[in-house]
């Protein structure tokens, strides 16, 4: 029996009125009938209407909100013009003075973290993550990054972000020694949370797109890395709205898991990329 029900069948017992299941009303009347001196029941009179304790608390706490809901709803169109504000100004102008474009104005850095990205089943690497390796590729060839780490998502057997970009770099010349390879990396904060306690990064150039340059700078100024960022976009994204749209909500979780939750990725034994 639920709690309603328990409570309403409490205040009708109270009450005085029939309860289903119960005996008859102590209220009721017997009456004789017939020759054999049979006792039959008269209902007894209309109960009182049953209490409403409920509609009568909801009524009281209605009454009690209702002078303040104006101060609630400019509090709360306050709270989303500021949660608004705060997101474009981080998305769009928080980290530009430390966000290139060429790779000469790239400050000398040791390392350059390389976000992870998706490739199609049949293995062909795909657009945003080939533009990331190829600008990390440029960044190297400038000589403004000493090594390249590969952060990506490995939790399957058959899907390997790191290992195919990899692949790609090697295709393209770069020397296996200056590449380090992070197969936990399975989403931003990931990244940058292992950058920092396994391969003891503490200065680095992020290499990613426009659109997700602010949140992984967010990210690592949070976890208190130093770094700047590298646009990575080579080529028109087919879903690139898609993307940007994305963020949002993306940035927000981020704030919660930098302030509240703080979460911990996959860990193990430090492995210094500069012993």
């Amino acid at each position: 029996m639920s709690r309603r029900r328990r409570r309403r069948r409490a205040c009708l017992t109270a009450s005085g009125g029939p309860v289903a299941g119960g005996p008859p009303s102590s209220t009721g009347a017997a009456i004789a009938s017939g020759s054999s001196g049979g006792m039959t029941w008269q209902p007894s009179p209309p109960s009182p209407p049953p209490c409403h304790e409920d509609t009568r608390m909801r009524v009281t706490v209605w009454n009690a909100v209702k002078p303040h809901l104006p101060k609630i709803a400019l509090g709360l169109l306050v709270a989303g013009v500021g949660l608004a504000g705060w997101t474009a100004w981080t998305l769009t102008v928080r980290y530009r003075d430390v966000r290139y474009t060429v790779p000469e104005e790239v400050p000398q850095l040791p390392v350059a973290i390389v976000f992870g990205a998706g490739y199609w089943p049949d293995g062909r690497i795909g657009d945003v993550l080939r533009d990331r390796v190829d600008a990390a590729i440029a960044l190297y060839e400038a000589g403004r990054v000493q090594k390249l780490l590969f952060s990506g998502d490995n939790r399957f057997l058959n899907y390997n972000e790191p290992g195919k970009m990899l692949e790609y770099a090697l295709a393209q010349g770069v020397p296996r020694d200056d590449i380090v390879l992070d197969y936990a990396g399975r989403r931003t904060y990931d990244t940058c949370y292992r950058a920092r306690d396994i391969f003891q990064v503490q200065e680095a150039v992020l290499v990613t797109q426009r659109y997700h340059l602010p949140r992984a700078q967010f990210i690592c100024e949070g976890l208190g890395l130093d770094t700047v960022g590298y646009v990575a976009d080579r080529t028109p994204y087919t879903h690139i709205r898609w993307y940007w749209f994305r963020e949002v909500p993306a940035l927000w979780r981020t704030w919660w898991d930098l302030h509240l939750v703080k979460p911990k990725p996959v860990l193990g034994e430090p492995l210094p990329i500069f012993p």
